[in-house]
């Protein structure tokens, strides 16, 4: 009986979620049928070394789910056998980039092979994302959606209401009168700017002045400004918020840059090599989102970062547990020799 289910420690998916998985699986092969029993908790527990609170929360979500069904004093049995075992599900995304790709592939491979995932782009348009719940409102059980929205955010609220709680997942955002009851997993996005500053306020303060960049043509939540704007003004630091760094942009030494986009990123690095600024030591440099290569750039490109992979894994989990709860992503400053 033990065969039927496919426990693996190295992976990432949780063991609970794997339990699941292996009983759907073997149900869907033709492995067990209705009224067959399976493993107690003790039993899978002993078989698999895994702690009896994991089985146990696997085995209440396949009894809500009412795929099996507890017999007292005799054990667990199979008690439906109209199982799909997938998941439908839409994930509506403001735009594509590489952190984006994490999230979605973290997602995918969370919910597992059987899931249908399918992404649409809204652009951060409410009048797109309209028309994609329009055409897609009733084909789905969830719809994940990234709420960053620029232009008639207004009609994206207002179709976001209307999705019931139970198939809805806010993710990256989270909107404070918007669909209470619904899950979500998030970014603070005022609140992680400070507080990453301010666990790296050690280093900052050999700085004259702050610099955020700050793009206007790509558009970015103003909550990262506002953090830090509040930041400099609580610890008494000069600053200043800019659009872009170009080839005329004055950079000079003791200040220390924030960067959102990389082709700012690019542009500030040759200036402090024409101009000879020793970076890390003249001019500091943090930049937004963690990446391969700022780990080894210049011996190392101080960051701040969301975890983009825990966030797809979460909102996988979410619904594969069917939890509604809100929770904020792990966010953090990770220091290196460019500040």
């Amino acid at each position: 009986m033990d065969q039927i289910f496919e426990i693996d420690c190295e992976r990432k998916t949780p063991k609970y979620i794997q339990i699941i998985n292996s009983v759907t699986k073997s149900i869907k092969q033709g492995k067990l049928k209705k009224g067959d029993r399976i493993l107690s908790i003790n039993e899978l527990s002993a078989a698999f070394y895994l702690s009896r609170d994991t089985v146990q929360k696997a085995y209440d979500l396949l009894e809500d789910r009412g795929i099996i069904l507890p017999v007292r004093g005799k054990g667990f049995y199979i008690n439906r056998t109209d199982v799909t075992g997938s998941y439908r599900v839409l994930l509506l995304f403001n735009k594509i980039s590489n952190y984006k790709k994490l999230v979605y592939n973290s997602f995918v491979e969370t919910l597992g092979k059987d899931a249908v995932v399918d992404i649409k782009i809204h652009h951060s348009s409410g009048k797109i994302f309209e028309n994609l719940m329009d055409t897609y409102k009733n084909d789905y059980d969830y719809y994940v959606v990234m709420p960053h929205f620029y232009e008639n955010a207004d009609d994206a609220f207002k179709i976001i209401k209307k999705i019931p709680a139970d198939k809805l997942i806010l993710l990256d955002k989270e909107l404070d009168d918007t669909n209470e009851n619904c899950a979500a997993v998030y970014q603070d996005f005022k609140t992680d700017i400070i507080t990453a500053l301010e666990s790296g306020k050690h280093l900052l303060i050999k700085y004259r002045k702050l610099v955020l960049v700050f793009p206007k043509i790509t558009h970015y939540p103003n909550e990262i400004a506002l953090g830090f704007k509040k930041f400099c003004i609580q610890h008494n630091f000069e600053y200043s918020v800019i659009p872009e760094i170009a080839q005329d942009t004055f950079v000079d030494a003791q200040e220390a840059y924030i960067i959102i986009e990389e082709t700012d990123l690019v542009s500030l690095i040759k200036i402090c090599r024409n101009k000879k600024l020793v970076i890390g030591e003249d001019v500091g440099i943090i930049s937004y989102n963690d990446t391969p290569l700022k780990e080894i750039l210049l011996d190392g490109i101080t960051v701040v970062s969301t975890d983009h992979s825990q966030m797809g894994e979460t909102a996988a989990l979410l619904i594969m547990g069917n939890r509604r709860e809100k929770i904020k992503n792990p966010f953090k400053l990770i220091i290196r020799e460019s500040l």
